[in-house]
């Protein structure tokens, strides 16, 4: 392996020192699902490593970097990297912040490899909704962005009517939010055979009247019904690193993580600030959670509903917000959301969603705090 460019770090991580932060021990029997931010922080490494298919022209990776960094629930605590590309450099997405390695291979090179090892603190989050603070505004530019339609999240047409239709009747901002959380859970279900985490296409999911998929699939349909009714929305991408400390066998991953991706979402309220939802676990949850086919009735369906509308459980990292990503130096097209590697040779374009084919794999550890 080249190692010219061995751990090469943003100013950020130059010391990879552990935050002297503490957390509660973990019991050995499951607790009852409740995020919360006593719970502690942990730290958490990522490895991603690349080993893409070189062809006649030269060939591009993307991976996706922490980018969020919310002193209650996120901290990024910066990247490594090593390799044998020609360049590697971290490069930012301009409407979004999102940020990504990016590396390039010249034709012909022999085993092409990247490792990228990133590592963050997480805080699980919730919301206390019988503590509303004073009213706030969104600033302007963050209240467009996350209004705004994005080619798979329209907002008019069908949208439009569907969460005029959903919200009648509800007063406030918190009512409004909750009915589509609802509407949510109640209308649709994920579908095991969908590939990755789906698309995001909502319209199409409206007029077809197929409510199924999976995370990037409900949770954008979330953003998109509350974008439509007034509120602002974002989907946040990600991927599990850990097992669920509260025995949800179905809402946690640790070590392997090449394919736990997965997109959550938050919704603005004004006493309330950026609240996390996450109606597709609890599709989830009903879907995956042993035995299985689980109805929505069952008091684990009936615990994550009522969790899911603000609070998260941290064992996931939170990589972006963004949509319809161009990726810096690609002739290609946009991607709809940057939560997967992404990469091409020549004019081909990898299928991020194919691990095995694009050649690429994440790891995740929790390093233990001293």
């Amino acid at each position: 392996m080249d190692r010219r460019n061995f751990l090469r770090t943003s100013a950020l991580a130059a010391s990879l020192a552990l935050p002297a932060w503490s957390r509660a021990a973990d019991s050995a029997a499951p607790q009852p699902f409740a995020p919360d931010p006593a719970n502690g922080w942990r730290v958490f490494e990522l490895t991603s490593r690349i080993e893409p298919v070189i062809s006649s022209g030269p060939t591009r990776v993307w991976v996706p970097l922490p980018s969020i960094d919310d002193p209650q629930w996120m901290r990024p605590m910066g990247n490594l990297w090593q390799g044998n590309a020609d360049t590697m450099r971290v490069v930012t997405e301009a409407d979004y912040g999102a940020a990504m390695l990016q590396a390039e291979w010249g034709p012909g090179t022999a085993n092409p490899l990247l490792e990228v090892v990133s590592r963050f603190a997480t805080r699980d989050r919730t919301v206390d909704f019988t503590r509303p603070g004073p009213a706030r505004e969104l600033p302007a530019a963050e209240r467009a962005l996350y209004t705004r339609a994005t080619a798979l999240i329209p907002t008019d047409g069908i949208v439009r009517d569907t969460a005029e239709s959903i919200v009648r009747g509800a007063t406030g901002d918190e009512a409004r939010a909750r009915a589509i959380y609802d509407w949510i859970v109640d209308n649709t279900f994920r579908n095991p055979k969908t590939r990755g985490c789906g698309l995001g296409d909502i319209r199409a999911m409206l007029e077809s009247r197929d409510l199924s998929g999976k995370c990037a699939d409900l949770n954008a349909l979330y953003v998109g019904l509350a974008r439509a009714a007034g509120l602002p929305a974002r989907d946040v991408y990600g991927v599990r690193v850990a097992d669920s400390r509260f025995g949800y066998k179905s809402l946690g991953k640790s070590g392997d993580v090449s394919k736990a991706q997965h997109c959550r979402a938050e919704v603005w309220l004004e006493r309330f600030g950026w609240v996390p939802v996450d109606p597709a676990d609890v599709r989830k949850v009903v879907l995956e959670e042993p035995p299985g086919g689980l109805a929505l009735d069952d008091p684990k369906v009936v615990a994550a509903r009522r969790v899911l509308f603000g609070a998260w459980e941290m064992n996931w990292l939170g990589y972006n917000f963004a949509h319809d990503v161009r990726l810096p130096g690609s002739s290609g097209p946009q991607a709809p959301y940057l939560m997967y590697p992404q990469g091409e040779s020549g004019e081909t374009r990898f299928d991020s969603l194919d691990p095995a084919t694009f050649r690429y794999s994440l790891t995740a550890r929790e390093v233990a705090l001293a």
